[in-house]
């Protein structure tokens, strides 16, 4: 480790710290129905709502709303479903793609719906740039959106007392859309087409080549076709709204998508902006701001002390290679550490960065590839997920994650003292950890099944295509990615075939939409309660020790439910580097 990778990490976490409360007051706004933007845009903000067919003044129950959230999103996956099965038919395909097979299709569709954009295919080979506007970075915007109308759901239902009502779907996910996600989308893709990332409706291009090469037949190739497209509007709201699919299918290693370190920097930290300052927007939201500092704490703390040690372990090179005489010590003509699947223009401490944050906020893009980390810096961003993508997590889905937790610690707390847990004047009884505990276990339950028959079936183990401990890895990472709906792939997996399709379209769509209806039941559970004025038995919630309380029982439930499946992945490879 470098001084410089440190000090990358750590003005990354800075600027996050200084970033976060200022979005979070606007986001505050847009939701409270008091943004500065209104004023441009109230017009085409109420076009939409008579559109929509949405009565802006009626709120919904949390039954309401969750039949509201599913029904846009089954609509959504039909839509994006046919779009690419009818692609080789419509405008806007200057490479002529045909239609995309039934179960790449189904599985895509629930992908981008779920926010999960877990790719099974090559973008700049399968889909034409209609599919890719109209379906692809549509749902980007709105999937998006849609986490952060129900982390807003909730966030009413524990600021509310004695009322059924949080609010109204379609004005949260207007909002959320019209006044957050597309100004900062703007912005970002004009930034990253001043860095260079394409932005085009032109045919591929063709380069001669300086030096003719022979490919795998023998035949001499002195051209090669760039592939283009309209790339950065893409690029920015995959990262903004924690989206993940890449335009081109090296995603944001690809030189089109983040050509400069400066546009890696952006896109890092703009998958995490959104998600840090919703933090902050509960806190105002609900009246109390230290709970927001508490809450972002105990995410940093577990965000900075993985990349640290992500980074530690890709610096420290592959003992194997050390063996053999390769100088893998950093110096002023030699980068250091473990290089292989990582761009010499970021180097390794940016990799570590970024795969720790891309597989924390559930974004799922990548600047490096995982599948060449060493097994325990591989190990750190598959835990990251594995923890229910809860630090910083998806727009709006890892802080609702992280407020299930939240009530989990409070409960056991409650139970260590012996009294009634409460959190922000609500009690916290048998229903919201009913609904909290179903929150907390279907993600281990579905990820630990298909694992394993991810292993134990021939169709499924075909498509592995390394032995032994990094291929089961290659299947844990896989199903982690795609039930905490990130979307990133450990890479050497051959997902595209029905098996992987199939179970994984099941995989993504449990993955989001179970934990959305049980945290609108929480909601509406903890709306319908009294008031509890604070007392002396009342703990405190916005102290060192709840947050470490708090980071306590999200590492337990991950580590405890993922230890014996990471043992013999990562850790066994790892052991088998010293042998």
């Amino acid at each position: 480790m470098t001084q410089n990778g440190i000090l990358q990490i750590l003005l990354f976490l800075g600027a996050l710290v200084a970033f976060a409360p200022p979005l979070g007051a606007y986001m505050a706004r847009v939701y409270e129905g008091r943004c500065a933007l209104a004023r441009a845009l109230g017009p085409l903000e109420r076009g939409l709502y008579r559109l929509l067919g949405a009565r802006a003044q009626s709120e919904m129950d949390w039954r309401e709303y969750a039949a509201a959230v599913l029904m846009f999103s089954l609509l959504g996956i039909a839509a994006l479903f046919l779009l690419q099965r009818v692609q080789g038919a419509l405008p806007l395909n200057p490479r002529g793609f045909q239609a995309v097979s039934a179960d790449s299709a189904l599985n895509t569709a629930v992908s981008f719906v779920t926010n999960t954009n877990w790719q099974g295919y090559g973008g700049e080979s399968t889909m034409s740039y209609l599919t890719q506007m109209l379906g692809l970075t549509v749902q980007n915007f709105v999937s998006a959106a849609t986490g952060i109308a129900v982390l807003i759901a909730l966030i009413r239902g524990i600021a509310r007392h004695e009322t059924d009502r949080l609010g109204n779907f379609w004005v949260d996910l207007t909002r959320g859309t019209l006044y957050i996600l597309l100004p900062l989308s703007l912005i970002l893709a004009l930034v990253l087409v001043s860095q260079g990332v394409v932005q085009t409706f032109a045919d591929y291009a063709t380069a001669r080549l300086a030096e003719p090469v022979l490919d795998a037949d023998g035949r001499t190739v002195v051209e090669q076709v760039l592939a283009l497209g309209p790339a950065a509007s893409q690029v920015a709201i995959k990262h903004l709204g924690t989206n993940g699919g890449g335009f081109f299918n090296a995603n944001a290693a690809h030189p089109f998508e983040s050509p400069t370190p400066l546009s890696d920097s952006l896109l890092v930290f703009g998958e995490c902006a959104i998600a840090a300052g919703l933090v902050f927007t509960f806190g105002r939201m609900v009246g109390d701001r230290r709970q927001a500092w508490a809450i972002l704490a105990a995410m940093l703390l577990v965000l900075g002390t993985a990349q640290l040690a992500s980074y530690s372990f890709e610096a420290a090179g592959n003992p194997k290679l050390a063996a053999l005489g390769v100088d893998a010590v950093a110096s002023d003509v030699n980068p250091g550490g473990n290089l292989e699947g990582k761009e010499v223009r970021f180097g390794v401490a940016r990799s570590a960065l970024f795969a720790v944050a891309t597989t924390a906020t559930s974004t799922g893009a990548v600047d490096a590839m995982h599948d060449s980390f060493m097994p325990l810096g591989g190990l750190v961003p598959l835990a990251m997920m594995q923890l229910s993508e809860t630090v910083l997590g998806g727009v709006g889905s890892g802080l609702y994650g992280m407020l299930v937790f939240v009530i989990v610690a409070v409960f056991v707390a409650g139970l260590m003292v012996g009294r009634t847990p409460e959190y922000l004047g609500k009690k916290i009884e048998p229903h919201e950890m009913k609904m909290a505990s179903l929150v907390v276990l279907q993600m281990p339950a579905v990820v630990l099944a298909c694992t394993a028959l991810g292993v134990a079936t021939e169709a499924s183990t075909a498509a592995i295509t390394n032995p032994g401990a990094h291929g089961f890895s290659q299947v844990l990472y896989a199903f982690s990615s795609m039930n905490n709906n990130n979307g990133s792939a450990f890479g050497g997996l051959g997902a595209n075939v029905p098996f992987y399709n199939l179970l994984g379209a099941a995989a993504m769509f449990i993955g989001r939409f179970a934990p959305i209806v049980l945290v609108l039941a929480i909601a509406g559970s903890l709306a319908r309660k009294k008031a509890i004025p604070v007392g002396p038995g009342t703990l405190p919630t916005h102290t060192p020790l709840f947050v470490g309380l708090l980071i306590g029982t999200l590492l337990i439930v991950g580590v405890l439910a993922f230890f014996p499946a990471l043992a013999l992945g990562p850790v066994v490879e790892h052991l088998q580097l010293w042998r």
